[in-house]
């Protein structure tokens, strides 16, 4: 296979989420609604509450393989933007290959939700709260970009490469 969903290990959740193994046990993989669709619908394992012009780092439990051509780019499902005014901090999250298992990161894929409305939202148990898309990129000719990434979230920006 060149491309898949797997949770983070059980230790690596308790580590980032503080939370038991009845919650590891309750992580949907992605998935897509239809057979059309592009996204892979990620899902809440907890309930979250995002208070008003605030916003949450979300841990989701969820690590993605794919090919060394490929990028898995995450965003805030249409719903949850038109109809309540919430955001990726980033807008759009960029998963590269080498996240997934590099030598000091098993590859758990966080996100951070904004609220920029002006009531509270609440994230239920289950509900879907962003997608991620798989697509192919390309590099420009002579590209010798040949390091390895050894970390997380942001890594490649702090020398660890």
């Amino acid at each position: 296979m060149n491309r898949f969903f797997e949770k983070i290990s059980l230790e690596q959740f308790k580590k980032d989420t503080l939370e038991d193994e009845l919650s590891y046990n309750s992580v949907i993989l992605p998935k897509r609604s239809t057979k059309n669709s592009a996204g892979y619908d990620f899902y809440s394992f907890k309930d979250y509450i995002i208070p008003a012009g605030k916003s949450l780092k979300i841990p989701l439990a969820i690590k993605a393989y794919m090919n060394n051509d490929e990028v898995l780019l995450l965003m805030i499902r249409s719903s949850l933007g038109f109809k309540y005014n919430i955001r990726m901090s980033n807008q759009i999250g960029v998963i590269d290959s080498d996240y997934y298992n590099n030598e000091n990161n098993e590859g758990h894929i966080w996100i951070k939700l904004y609220n920029s409305s002006k009531k509270d939202f609440i994230i239920k148990k289950g509900e879907k709260i962003i997608q991620g898309i798989f697509i192919k990129y390309l590099t420009v000719d002579g590209d010798d970009a040949n390091n390895k990434r050894t970390g997380g979230l942001g890594s490649t920006g702090k020398g660890e490469l």
